[in-house]
């Protein structure tokens, strides 16, 4: 056995595993872990916002759901992703890389395969669709494990980039499940899995869909995903029972951290879940003032006025988050992280105050409607770009501050907390208007902006990182 080969005590674990010591580090294994693990990471968050893709369209395929009851549905996923992230942030250091991926990639295929069967046809119950919104945050509770994992594998050095990577291009599930979405349900290609249906939309006409695609296409990538992971990853012996975990809330940074976390992610996955409702409640046939009833006897009442079809836009915002994680993860790793977060910040201010403006449409003509729905997709995408920037600066921050197993429990923590993004937004936007949701969304950000000046990016910082 070479000199720079990790060796073995097993088929899974590993020993003389030290990623700083370039004599033991095996670069090709931790590379290969890295590719596996984000494709896996990917098959979880399609898992996670196939939901989102499909709860908007649940009322134009015969369903009868109220607007709270639609941002509920979009909102569970983010909740139980929160809570199971919580979970998966302590199995890293039990369980090791190998049995925590596969198996978390095979309980994916549940509520795929579910989603599939209820929204074949309008009927099944909202405690059923609640249960399987449930079920898909298993995806988002992946996160937590599957990227503490990964750190192990990698030098601090390489931390910033591979972790960027990894969450980067996870992120891009959220894309591609509405980037497909709308172009696989509109044909039979597995229409042996389950009949058509008929989408009914004010002002256009029937269409015959095929829903079920939506999530049938992925169950196969996620079988290969388990498999690939069972066979081919190794185990880091970084041991630690749950309580030794828990030593991480002893240090204030682990709470400013997840601050600055919630600031950046919780903004994406927030969106992610909810910009196709917010989109078709401002803009579409959820405003009353655009569109009256539903189905095919709905009427519009402003003329000329085409309403956009949300599944269209959708995927452009976290196609936008993702890719800025991915993009400035290297960017990261050279200049540092904190002084990136204070411009991620700085940018959410400026982006969110802009796209207040278009929060109440202005429906007195269809130009006015167009323009207000121009300044809000900008907007949003802008918001989207530099959460994505903050995402990769923060991931970059926590191998800094903390040591090595401390940082995985730290970015398992600050993942599920962040996580609760979706939830949040939807009892938001339920509870109160967007302008004031929006408001408070700045209040935050200023605050977040504040505590990584002071604390991380200034000169002479406590904590430079």
């Amino acid at each position: 056995m070479s000199a720079t080969t990790p060796t073995q005590r097993s088929r899974e674990w590993l020993t003389a595993w030290d990623p700083e010591n370039e004599a033991s580090w095996d670069k090709a294994l931790a590379w290969k872990t890295l590719w596996i693990t984000t494709f896996t990471l990917t098959m979880a968050f399609v898992a996670w916002f196939l939901p989102s893709a499909i709860v908007p369209k649940l009322n134009a395929l015969g369903y009868s759901f109220s607007k709270e009851q639609l941002y509920w549905l979009a909102a569970i996923p983010g909740l139980s992703g929160g809570l199971l992230r919580i979970v998966w942030m302590t199995l890293p250091p039990i369980v090791g890389t190998r049995k925590m991926v596969a198996l978390t990639t095979g309980l994916l295929f549940f509520p795929v395969l579910g989603w599939g069967v209820r929204v074949q046809s309008p009927t099944a119950p909202y405690w059923e669709l609640l249960v399987l919104a449930f079920l898909a945050g298993i995806g988002g509770g992946a996160f937590s494990g599957f990227m503490p994992s990964t750190s192990y594998f990698f030098p601090r050095r390489l931390q910033g980039t591979a972790l960027g990577l990894q969450a980067g291009i996870g992120n891009f599930g959220v894309s591609l499940v509405q980037l497909l979405t709308p172009w696989l349900v509109g044909f039979g290609m597995i229409g042996f899995l389950g009949a058509s249906q008929q989408i009914k939309v004010a002002g256009k006409p029937n269409a015959t869909v095929w829903y079920q695609n939506a999530a049938f296409f992925y169950i196969p990538f996620i079988i290969l995903g388990a498999i690939l992971a069972w066979t081919m990853l190794k185990s880091v012996p970084v041991k630690a029972n749950v309580r030794q975990q828990f030593d991480i809330f002893r240090t204030p940074d682990t709470w400013w951290m997840t601050l600055l976390y919630v600031m950046t992610f919780g903004t994406f996955s927030g969106l992610s879940a909810q910009f196709g409702l917010l989109m078709t409640n401002l803009y579409g046939t959820g405003n009353s003032a655009i569109v009256k009833g539903t189905g095919a006897t709905a009427q519009m009442l402003v003329a000329g006025y085409s309403v956009p079809d949300a599944a269209k836009y959708v995927f452009l915002g976290p196609l936008v988050g993702a890719g800025a994680r991915v993009l400035f993860s290297p960017l990261t790793d050279r200049m540092g992280g904190a002084r990136w977060t204070v411009v991620s910040g700085l940018g959410l201010v400026g982006s969110i105050i802009y796209t207040i403006g278009a929060l109440v449409p202005d429906t007195s003509s269809a130009a006015a409607l167009q323009s207000g729905f121009s300044r809000f997709l900008w907007g949003m995408l802008a918001i989207f770009l530099f959460a994505g920037i903050g995402n990769a600066s923060t991931f970059k921050q926590m191998p800094m501050i903390f040591e090595r197993r401390q940082a995985g429990g730290v970015i398992g923590w600050t993942a599920a907390i962040a996580a609760f993004g979706p939830f949040l937004f939807g009892v938001g936007l339920t509870l109160m208007s967007p302008t004031t949701f929006y408001w408070i969304g700045v209040a935050f950000a200023l605050m977040c902006i504040v505590i990584t000046w002071m604390r991380y990016a200034r000169p002479g910082a406590p904590k430079p990182s």
